[in-house]
């Protein structure tokens, strides 16, 4: 498309447009009041940076490694369920956006493509994982990641129940169709006039599920595991004692339980029980090159973006993916230079404004 939004937020309008309005709704929603998904953004934007002068800053560079995956700057791909429904070529589109941009895209248990098929495509891939009932097809999805090439494992802890979200039940949300959930070949129907979604989370995935079962996953799987989903210190503390290499502070992007903190006020306490033991990474909210800032300053090593990207992928497909990652690494590299930080070690939270 030769017009370009020039920001995030404003890609947003045009990808409403672009959408069908029960798939637009479904990316966009939070849950309940969607108190929590208004306060994501909302505290990034309290938030102010106190910046220093007279630093050299005439190179600027925001590479660095995420769970041993190099990329070009602290900015991954959030897992999201279900491109199809935003391009024709669903999460592959999105992840050869995300290779040409230079970004570590992270493939969802609840995707349209079979992992193999994304992994034949290039760049650095990691892999979402919902534990199902059946721990036979929980052990075959991280088997099959691992043999494809996928870099790192996020374990997905925040939603033993799908969180309630009305605007699904309301449009009676399920998938066309044509798209499957392509990982796991089991389609569930709903109830006439409920989340299809909701269905599949109740007749599939374990809320059992407990910290036998991180501990599980670290000793079985060869990749490196993250524990998605983390909102208290003594949480993060305990994963870590697990063996996780990561603890990603995310509340699903406001989508399970509504009035909980936004993830930028959660992540000093949990960055702090981390201590340095393993990477610290945050989603829900990020828009700007400057939430990116704030993010490291306060003690994440990375950052995860989510709707953006599905945005950019239901306006231009994987060209659209790419343009969006390039933008917020553009504006990140302002906020840097602006910040008189050359490298990510120069962000640290002298530079937040008390």
């Amino acid at each position: 498309m030769s017009e370009w939004p020039l920001n995030l937020v404003e890609l947003e309008a045009l990808a409403a447009e672009a959408l069908e309005p029960m798939a637009y709704d479904y990316y966009r929603s939070g849950a309940g009041d969607e108190i929590s998904l208004m306060r994501n953004r909302a505290a990034f934007d309290d938030l102010r940076l106190l910046p220093h002068v007279l630093r050299d800053v005439s190179e600027v560079s925001p590479e660095t490694t995420l769970l041993g995956s190099p990329t070009s700057m602290p900015v991954a791909v959030a897992p999201t369920a279900f491109h199809g429904l935003a391009d024709q070529k669903a999460e592959i589109a999105t992840a050869t956006g995300a290779a040409a941009a230079d970004a570590i895209f992270c493939l969802s248990s609840l995707s349209n493509t079979a992992l193999e098929a994304v992994a034949a495509n290039p760049g650095r891939r990691w892999f979402q994982l919902y534990v199902f009932k059946d721990r036979g097809l929980t052990r075959n999805l991280v088997e099959r990641a691992e043999a494809a090439g996928y870099e790192a494992i996020l374990l997905t802890v925040d939603a033993p129940v799908l969180g309630r979200r009305e605007r699904d039940i309301r449009n009676a949300f399920s998938l066309p169709e044509h798209l499957t959930i392509a990982c796991v070949d089991d389609p569930v129907k709903a109830p006439e006039g409920e989340s299809g979604l909701a269905a599949y989370f109740a007749s599939q995935l374990d809320p059992g599920l407990t910290w036998t079962d991180l501990e599980w996953l670290v000793e079985t799987s060869g990749l490196p595991v993250a524990v998605k989903g983390i909102h208290r210190a003594d949480d993060a503390g305990r994963a870590v004692d697990a063996g996780a290499a990561g603890v990603i502070v995310s509340n699903h992007g406001a989508r399970q339980l509504d009035t909980v903190p936004a993830t930028i006020e959660m992540l000093p306490a949990v960055a702090d029980a981390v201590a340095g033991r393993a990477e610290v990474l945050i989603d829900g909210g990020i828009r700007r090159g400057t939430d990116v800032v704030k993010a490291l300053c306060l003690g994440a090593d990375g950052v995860m973006v989510g709707r953006p990207v599905l945005w950019g992928l239901a306006i231009d497909g994987e060209a659209g993916v790419r343009r969006t990652l390039n933008m917020l690494r553009l504006e990140l590299r302002e906020a840097m230079a602006l910040c008189g930080a050359a490298v990510l070690d120069d962000l640290s939270a002298e530079l937040i404004a008390p």
